[in-house]
Formats: C-alpha cells, structure tokens, sequence
C-alpha cells in the first residue's frame, strides 16, 4: 500500500479505500501429478477447483488470500480488494463447489484470517488501518480487537498466527511503501492490552507461522526474498533470530507461510502462480504450479490451507484473470499452522 507497496497485496494503487496495487512423473492423489524440478525437487501441479472472483471495477484488482477451514469444514477466504459493500470475505463449499458472502464493510482492506483457539472467533488484519478485526464464527458481531501505534509507530498488519493461549503474533510490513527495512514481528496478548515489538527492521515481513512444537516463528521478507527463525523462550519473548531459507524466486515474493505436521514449510509466491515446500532444515522439497495452460492471467499463489487432519490442500491464486481456488496433495498432514493466517 503505497506508492504504494508490493506485497502479495501486490501493491495497494489509490483508488478510494486504497486498493491492493505470490523424479518420475507420477499421480500423486487425485488433484496433482508430478515430475523432477530443475534441482531435482518434485514439481506439484495443482488442479482448479472453482474461481471465486472476478477483478472489481472499482479497485481494478481482486487478490484472494488467507484461506482457513471453520469447524464446519467451509474455507473462510479473504478478499483483500474488494471495495465497500462487495463481499469482503467468502465462505466456500468446496464440496458444491459455491460461495457467499461471510462479511462486508465499508473501511477494512483484510489480508489474512484465523480462528482464535482462546474464545473460537475469526481474526482479520485490515492492512491499510493498522487494526485487528474479529467476528463470531457465522461472520456476525464484528469487533475491532486492536488499534493503534505499537512502541510509537503504527501498524500496517498483514498475516498473523496464534500461539497456544491465544495470543496473537503478527508480521508488521510498516515501511513497505518506502521500501526502508522497518518493517516488525509485533505479539499482542489475548486481550488485546499489551502489544510486543519481537523483531524490528524487517524488509516488508509478510508470512508466520510457528513451527510444530510452538517453539519459535517462521517468517518471510517479501523484499528480500528470504524466511528467517525467531525462537520464542515459551513466554512469548524473543530469544534469537537468524535466516534460515533464501528463497530461489527470480521475479517472484515470499508472501505467506504455513507449515504441515511434519514442519514443512508451504512458501507462497507474489509474482508466480505457485508455492515452494521446504524442510525445516532447508531443503528445498517441491514447488506446487498452476498448469502453464491455466496460468495466463494468474500472477500469485497468496496462501494455503491444509484440511485439518488430511493432505488435501487449498491455495488461494490471483491475477487479471481473477480470483480462483486450486487443490493439490499436502506432503503431510494439516495442522493449526496450515490452516489460516
């Protein structure tokens, strides 16, 4: 949001609100098949589901992000462009392959979406206000859970993860639209009372996720191309940092981040309809792709959720085509860090 910033928003241009200017072949399940990638990772390609949306006349983009699974088994997904009154956010049947509108207002720009294991309602970042949103889990009751400057400076929130207790750790990319590194990892409690600057200047920081043990954060920097390690002390306070993957992604961005139940890392990408899958060591495993045919018109795979308990997998992909939802095969379970955020 910038002049306005290039993150898997792609890039907010002023429009109104400010309108976001991601070895062998073989099958693998029913929705991908495979064959070796350049460095010897297996290639994943993806299969459609259904589109969701079409490019908003109003703000000339659509950009579909932080899909997440309600206990219902509906996928929550974000519309992060869509202007006042246009469904803002959508839940899905991915089973009869329909949609609705979940929530609509007049002011928020929502980058991501995740339910609270602390009180059960669904948390939404408004990027261009620097405000958390919740709402209860059939989408009525919205609360603006918190607003305001964080050590001085105010947000511009873009994904988010919950620890165990509910507190809530965001990826800050204040700063993006002058393309200086102040961008933070920011913790606020679960009452929205105590906000934590953990990591400070950050190149634009954008997907986080904890790793499976809760243990430390995942976290990318969409300008840098890279995912850096926080460990946390079990207390919500930082202990150390350090890159751990420098992403391979030629004209394409780290956007956001999940992580399966053997600590997989799922690495979305601005710029390219497709996703890069790492170890928690950092071996590269696969890049999952929308098939050439189908990628025209398609410039980011945002985020994913992974069906809780299965390898079923859902990614969110945008571009001049407009908004669609493709599938492929987890390369191991879904857990609370796969599924929203």
């Amino acid at each position: 949001m910038r002049r306005l910033p290039i993150r898997s928003l792609a890039g907010l241009t002023a429009i109104g609100l400010l309108a976001l200017t991601g070895c062998g072949a073989k099958t693998v399940g029913s929705a991908v098949d495979t064959a070796a990638g350049a460095g010897g990772e297996r290639t994943i390609r993806a299969r459609q589901v259904m589109q969701l949306t079409t490019v908003h006349p109003k703000t000339g983009m659509t950009l579909l992000e932080g899909p997440v699974f309600d206990e219902d088994g509906k996928l929550l997904v974000v519309d992060v462009t869509a202007p006042a009154g246009e469904p803002k956010v959508l839940r899905v049947d991915i089973r009869r392959k329909t949609s609705r509108e979940f929530h609509t207002d007049d002011r928020g720009t929502y980058t991501s979406a995740q339910f609270s294991p602390h009180d059960g309602r669904v948390y939404l970042t408004d990027f261009s206000h620097g405000d958390i949103v919740s709402l209860a889990p059939d989408g009525s009751d919205p609360r603006t859970f918190f607003s305001g400057e964080v050590d001085g400076a105010p947000m511009n929130p873009d994904d988010l993860a919950f620890d165990q207790e509910g507190n809530l750790y965001i990826s800050d990319s204040r700063g993006m639209s002058e393309g200086v590194a102040k961008g933070r990892v920011v913790r606020i409690d679960r009452d929205g009372k105590d906000a934590t600057v953990l990591a400070d200047g950050l190149a634009a920081p954008n997907g986080i996720s904890f790793d499976v043990d809760y243990r430390g954060l995942w976290f990318s920097e969409l300008t840098q191309n890279r995912i850096s390690y926080l460990l946390l002390d079990g207390k919500g306070r930082a202990v150390s940092r350090h890159i751990a993957i420098r992403v391979d992604g030629g004209i394409a961005q780290t956007d956001s981040i999940a992580v399966d139940a053997r600590g997989n890392l799922y690495q979305a990408l601005h710029g390219r309809p497709a996703m890069a899958v790492y170890s928690k060591n950092g071996e590269r495993l696969a890049t999952v792709e929308v098939p050439a045919r189908a990628a025209e018109g398609l410039t980011s795979a945002t985020n994913v959720a992974i069906t809780p308990g299965g390898t079923q997998a859902y990614m969110t992909v945008s571009g001049p085509a407009g908004g669609y939802l493709y599938t492929f095969d987890a390369l191991a379970k879904g857990i609370r860090q796969s599924n929203g955020g």
